[in-house]
Formats: C-alpha cells, sequence, structure tokens
C-alpha cells in the first residue's frame, strides 16, 4: 500500500488522470491531503474515484495518538503510522511563531549515548509523505490551512537521523516548500544530523537555503567517539570542511548543537578547543543543557556551568547562546515518550 501525500501535485494529475478522471480532480485531493483530511473526509471528491484511490494508497497514513502539554504551552504528539509503528513529535510556541519539530525515521541507528531515540534501534525510514503527514496533522489540530498555516517554522531534529534517510529528506523538502501545498519557506525550516559527510555535501547541491544544524557535542575527536559511533566514521575536520562546502553553496551560517554532559564536555579547556573548530566561518554554537535520558546515565550540567561555559566561548570570539530548556516534564527529548510507551507494552 502507498501514501498519497508522498505525491507532488504533478505525480498525483497523472494518477488522476490514469484512473480517466479529469485533471481538476487531482486539484481537489490534493487540496484536501493539505487540509489533513483523509480521502475518507472528502466530501468533494466522487465515491468512486476515492474507492478507486483506496484500492492502492491508505486512508489514513499518518494520526495523532496521544497529545501531552506543559505549563508554557509545548505540546509533545504520540503519531501512529499505518503499520503499527509509532514516532513523535513536538510542538514549541515561541513569540515569533509556531515550531513544529518532525521526526524522519522509526528509531534511530546512530547510537548517540545520550539520545532515546536509538534505544530500541532503527525500524525503518519515515517516506517523505509520513514526514509531511505530521506536519499537516498539528496543523489541522491548530486549525491552520495551507494558505494560513498554523505552523511558522520546522525543524527535523525528532527521532531518527534525517541524512540517513536522505531520499525521502529531499522530497520532503521539495513537497513541503512547494507553492502548490503548504509552501513552507525553506529559510524556515531547520535539518540537525549528527554529521554524515557525503550527504552534508550532497544536500549543498540542492539549492535549498535551509539551516544546517550540526549535532557536534564534543570539542575533539576522542571525545567524541565516546559518546557518538559516527565519529568513528566521520571525524570534527570533516565535518567542519563539510560545514564550510554548505555555508559556500547556501550563503547559510552553520549552527552547531553541543550539549552540555557534566564530566564529558564542560570545562574551559573544552570551550577553547571548541572555539578553535568553529572559529573561520559564519556560525553560531547553540549550547544545550542535556535533557537526561535515564536509561543512558550521563548527567546534565547546572546553570552556572552552561553560562561560565557560554561566556567563555563569547570571549574567544564565537557566537554561542545556551538554548531554553522545554518539555522536560512531557518527555521532550528525542525518542523518550515513544520509549516509554514501548517499555508499557513490553511489560503488558
Amino acid at each position: 500500500m502507498k501514501i498519497l501525500q508522498d505525491l507532488s501535485l504533478e505525480e498525483l494529475t497523472n494518477l488522476v488522470q490514469q484512473l480517466g478522471e479529469k485533471k481538476f480532480r487531482a486539484k481537489q485531493i490534493y487540496e484536501n491531503l493539505y487540509l489533513g483530511k483523509t480521502l475518507s473526509e472528502m466530501t468533494n471528491v466522487p465515491k468512486t474515484l476515492k474507492e478507486s484511490l483506496k484500492k492502492d494508497f491508505i486512508d489514513e497514513p499518518i494520526k495523532i495518538i496521544e497529545t501531552l502539554k506543559d505549563d508554557e504551552g509545548t505540546q509533545k504528539f504520540l503519531y501512529a503510522l499505518h503499520d503499527g509503528n509509532i514516532i513523535e513529535g513536538v510542538l514549541m510556541k515561541y513569540k515569533y511563531g509556531n515550531t513544529l519539530c518532525v521526526s524522519t525515521q522509526v528509531g534511530c541507528r546512530m547510537g548517540c549515548k545520550f539520545c532515546a531515540s536509538s534505544l530500541n534501534g532503527l525500524v525503518r525510514n519515515l517516506t517523505a509523505g509520513e514526514i509531511l503527514g505530521q506536519v499537516l496533522c498539528v496543523n489541522k489540530l491548530l486549525g491552520g490551512t495551507a494558505k494560513k498555516r498554523e505552523i511558522t517554522n520546522l525543524v527535523l531534529m525528532g527521532s531518527g537521523e534525517p541524512l540517513d534517510n536522505f531520499l525521502n529528506i529531499t522530497k520532503f523538502l521539495k513537497l513541503v516548500t512547494s507553492e502548490d501545498g503548504i509552501n513552507f519557506s525553506a529559510r524556515n525550516i531547520s535539518l540537525s544530523t549528527c554529521g554524515i559527510v557525503p550527504n552534508i555535501k550532497k544536500l549543498s547541491k540542492l539549492g535549498l537555503p535551509i539551516i544546517l544544524t550540526i549535532s557536534l557535542h564534543a570539542p575533539n575527536d576522542e571525545i567524541r567517539k565516546k559518546t557518538m559511533p559516527i565519529a568513528n566514521k566521520y571525524s570534527i575536520k570533516q565535518i567542519i570542511d563539510a560545514s564550510k562546502t554548505y555555508f559556500n553553496a547556501t550563503g547559510r551560517r552553520v549552527i552547531f548543537e553541543y550539549a552540555l554532559i557534566d564530566g564529558v564536555n564542560n570545562t574551559e579547556k573544552c570551550a577553547e578547543e571548541l572555539a578553535s573548530v568553529v572559529r573561520g566561518f559564519p556560525t553560531h554554537v547553540n549550547l544545550i543543557p542535556l535533557n537526561e535520558v535515564k536509561e543512558r546515565g550521563l548527567k546534565t550540567v547546572t546553570r552556572k556551568n552552561a553560562e561560565k561555559f557560554c561566556e567563555h566561548l563569547k570571549r574567544l570570539g564565537v557566537s554561542a547562546s545556551i538554548r531554553r530548556t522545554i518539555g522536560e516534564n512531557i518527555e521532550g527529548a528525542c525518542g523518550q515518550l515513544r520509549n516509554k510507551v514501548l517499555s508499557n507494552q513490553n511489560k503488558a
């Protein structure tokens, strides 16, 4: 079975015409999909066409099955996929608008020691339509439409490694930025990667000026290998070189995420090494007090330590800030809610 949300308007038009229907029916279906509707909910599409499509396409490939909300308005969503798998996402409210964090894989195979996403390994990649479906579900929930979105920014920072699912991610980016659909500006989309160097270079050739965010989390390869297995394949130097390629191609400064882990990467020496690594082209370091995952055993730093680390970077000429910690009481970190649900299912 296939997913209609995987199709561009041109692809959907070709499909509808192959079924012997008029071209305008594709536009009707497409507009309904971008309102977050299932095939069954499309009242202006002939029943015969809907039934024909249901033979090959899933009526509801993704749906929200649980929502957690904190006092600041942050919402954590648990989505059910058509095959019984579950994924998650987070809606964060800021002064400038609503940012939705989406997942790109069911689970993850990167094995980062501070992340809950890979506790159960990689199950499968999400299709472009399943990634888009998260956006459409939440936009509908908030009362938005394709023309008047209630989501202003997207971050590909949920469960999974986006660049490990390169083909589906690139198609998703084309779909979500298309003027025919929900029409996001590429400049309002961030993609976070642990550093798959060849695919960073391939991404730079797409002509989409999205924000590239690198999960660096260490100032040198020795420390990075302790928490991020990907460091055994790609060195920090290779990542920096690829980041410079991306900047030169897009003109967008690169963001380096750095989760502060007590006793691992939070010393003044680490700050000095980090500064020497990221200086030399437009970058910003986003410091993140670790959102602790109990299964991992790593500990976060105090606010005072985070501020001290940040000020030291600034004195060394590095643009840096501390990210506001949100969603801690609603399993906000990547993979936490999904892992909790899976654990409960295994105990049942």
